[in-house]
């Protein structure tokens, strides 16, 4: 297996021929054909295709919610294929964080309640999960609607309090799948303000849209088809502003990454 130059850090995301199968009855569905990407920590990505192109299975192999029948998906230089189920899982709850079109949130339990919900199955002290959530609330303005349920919340708040807690156990990657399929164009735009935000402080994105005019703020866009990634373009991607006070911390930084120390997201490299 080669190996990275020294200095050179690996991709976080790194798939080989994946390849994955789906039985309906005696016809097979070949939803991911030898499908070869690598994503570096720090992408901000989208991933557009027709329905049935093998955009949500790819996000499953990303997410560990499914693994492949061959190939290889490296993920924060682990091999998943050799991990057991517990250690999947572990990976999963350690690495990525998840944000949905339809938001997820538990009906009975207040913005507060949903936030640390993480938490309670990564084993963190109640203490750091009211701590974190508190930070959060702060950086994504949901401060005064912690003790609303989602009903009382409007769709942006129902997908703050989301992205809040796909956050709360310091992923270093954000899965998103359709964030602003359910939100009009006004809240649109701040949900992926606020995406582009987080991750020029460091945070690695990569979202499933239907949406040219979401694709637009990604600075990576990969199309799929029949299965097949067809075409992967870099591009400047819509710049948010700096929001001053705004801090990461992922799972394996060493320190807090802010968009004052981190400056602006580097160049993409060459397509």
């Amino acid at each position: 297996m080669t190996r990275p130059a020294a200095g050179v850090r690996p991709p976080l995301v790194a798939l080989k021929g994946v390849r994955k199968t789906y039985w309906l009855g005696h016809s097979p569905v070949r939803a991911l054909r030898n499908v070869t990407l690598s994503i570096r920590e720090g992408d901000f990505v989208s991933i557009m295709g027709p329905s049935g192109s093998g955009k949500s299975t790819l996000m499953h192999v990303l997410g560990l919610l499914d693994v492949p029948d061959e190939g290889s998906y490296r993920l924060a230089g682990r091999e998943t294929a050799e991990l057991s189920e517990d250690e999947l899982a572990g990976l999963r709850g350690a690495t990525i964080g998840f944000v949905f079109q339809q938001f997820n949130l538990l009906p009975r339990m207040s913005a507060a309640e949903n936030i640390t919900l993480p938490t309670l199955y990564a084993a963190a002290p109640t203490r750091q999960g009211a701590a974190e959530r508190a930070v959060l609330a702060r950086m994504l303005t949901l401060t005064d609607r912690l003790a609303h349920t989602p009903a009382e919340l409007s769709g942006g708040q129902q997908q703050r309090v989301a992205i809040a807690r796909s956050l709360v156990n310091h992923p270093r990657l954000i899965l998103a799948d359709e964030p602003t399929g359910n939100l009009d164009s006004v809240t649109q735009r701040e949900i992926m303000t606020l995406l582009a935000r987080l991750n020029r402080a460091g945070l690695t994105i990569i979202l499933v849209t239907h949406e040219p005019d979401v694709a637009l703020w990604t600075r990576r866009v990969i199309w799929m088809k029949d299965g097949r990634i067809v075409a992967d373009r870099h591009q400047r991607g819509i710049t948010a502003p700096a929001r001053r006070g705004l801090v990461l911390v992922t799972a394996a930084a060493g320190g807090p990454k802010t968009p004052a120390a981190a400056g602006a997201p580097p160049a993409p490299p060459g397509p």
